[in-house]
């Protein structure tokens, strides 16, 4: 057994492992304006909205204004089976279909309490895949609004490097 090789397969893998959870974390939405959309023009409209619903701007920043509906086309895209994909899809086009049933307008044309009632019933549904789709809607808007870099910048004070190093320092002994 060659032992260079073997300690460098072992450097390249653990420098992968600690490289890999960094795609989701400190993201900005820019990063992800360059990737195309496997949702429809109205899909991502009505996906905006969800997600405007679940953390709405209110006195501060919102879920639309750390580009969260972007972070959930392309991780639902990129990071989902294509079953859940099919049932976002589809599920957006019901939830479309229900708020001009119950409202006369469509989801993205209700206002906050008209579309959080439509998300409340999606919650509350014995349906699995309405269930199912509005709790990964939920779960997914708040990581996605947790891990943008306004957020942990500027309200969880995240820092880069957790505590600060003091070199010269008197050790009682």
């Amino acid at each position: 057994m060659n032992r260079r090789t073997t300690l460098k397969n072992i450097l390249v893998a653990s420098g992968t492992l600690f490289t890999l959870p960094a795609w989701a974390q400190n993201w900005e939405a820019s990063d992800l304006e360059k990737l195309p959309s496997v949702f429809a023009v109205a899909d991502q409209k009505i996906l905006a909205s969800v997600a405007d619903t679940i953390i709405p701007a209110g006195n501060s920043i919102g879920a639309l204004s750390v580009g969260v509906d972007k972070f959930l086309e392309k991780l639902i895209a990129n990071c989902y089976e294509k079953e859940v994909q099919d049932n976002v899809a589809k599920q957006l086009a019901i939830l479309d279909e229900k708020a001009k049933c119950a409202f006369g307008n469509s989801f993205t044309a209700c206002d906050q309490v008209q579309r959080q009632t439509l998300l409340t019933n999606l919650s509350l549904s014995p349906d699995k895949n309405e269930k199912d789709f509005f709790d990964l809607m939920k779960s997914e808007t708040i990581r996605g609004f947790n891990t943008s870099r306004e957020v942990m910048l500027n309200y969880l004070n995240y820092k880069i490097v957790p505590g600060h190093y003091y070199g010269c320092v008197d050790v009682n002994a």
